[in-house]
């Protein structure tokens, strides 16, 4: 199976919803069954590239990116949750991901011929994570190294005790592929933070924005409609699978050519206000 990685940076908050309230939420994010976690649905991302495609001038829209009534060559996955970006005490915040979110990416990855031992790095790194709770694992180039025996670092109210991770910079290398911003690429060696899964689900369920929207009489400016929307926070990084139906199209090729000169792509809703861009990188797949 061939395919590339669409590595995807959040440069504005993204709210691709779930069309269901939830709480006092009104407008929540979509977010995947069995984990809860943050997702853009691969029909969206479709929809998101073919208009990016159109923008771009490219040939072969219906053909590579299909139509209403037929599928194209191209076959693009979920936009898939990889680093939340969660607020710290001793700094602005951690990328933060969790052993199941690096094992899965790691699959991905396999799944379409990427085979550079990435997924014997990520076994190497989040091992120990596995069985140390309340702990946060960082590079040695993370200032919150220096806490490693004291008294931890607070993410958002919790209390978490610092470990450094020996061998997360070959993780880490593969990470930065997907951030396609070169500043924020080079922070992510000393910003990169992994916890347990259970400790990771707490943030994405309870951790995300909630925006109030209004909408104003123009002649009274009463409100006549209040809603809560959640969103994805900018700088969140997510990646999707693009894959090719049949050998004769080479997925990054395709999609090099649609974001060439512009790298950017806008999904979900409030593009009014300039929410839903993404920064994206190509690449990292088997061709």
């Amino acid at each position: 199976m061939s395919g590339t990685i669409l590595g995807m940076l959040a440069e504005t908050p993204i709210h691709v919803g779930a069309g269901r309230a939830l709480g006092v939420v009104d407008l929540p994010v979509a977010r995947e069954s069995p984990t809860d976690y943050p997702y853009i649905p691969g029909s969206g991302l479709k929809g998101a590239l073919r208009d990016r495609a159109r923008a771009a001038g490219y040939q072969n829209i219906d053909a590579d990116f299909g139509t209403a009534d037929g599928a194209g060559r191209l076959l693009p996955g979920d936009g898939r949750l990889l680093l939340f970006p969660v607020r710290v005490l001793d700094g602005s915040y951690l990328w933060l991901t969790c052993p199941y979110l690096l094992e899965r990416f790691a699959r991905d990855r396999v799944r379409i011929g990427i085979t550079d031992g990435f997924d014997q790095a990520v076994g190497q790194a989040v091992g120990q994570i596995k069985r140390e709770r309340d702990t946060v694992v960082v590079t040695n180039q993370n200032p919150l190294a220096n806490q490693n025996g004291t008294n931890g670092a607070y993410l958002e109210d919790q209390r978490f005790a610092v470990m450094v991770g020996s061998t997360l910079s070959a993780v880490v290398e593969v990470l930065q592929e997907l951030i396609g911003h070169e500043t924020a690429r080079g922070r992510l060696p000393s910003q990169l933070g992994v916890v347990r899964d259970a400790e990771f689900s707490w943030f994405v369920r309870g951790a995300l924005p909630v925006n109030a929207r209004n909408k104003l009489d123009p002649d009274t400016k009463a409100s006549e409609n209040l809603w809560y929307e959640e969103t994805l926070p900018g700088d969140t990084v997510l990646y999707s699978v693009v894959a090719a139906r049949s050998g004769d199209i080479v997925p990054a090729e395709v999609l090099g050519e649609v974001f060439e000169g512009h790298p950017y792509l806008q999904v979900g809703g409030n593009e009014t206000v300039g929410h839903g861009w993404l920064r994206v990188t190509v690449g990292g797949g088997a061709v």
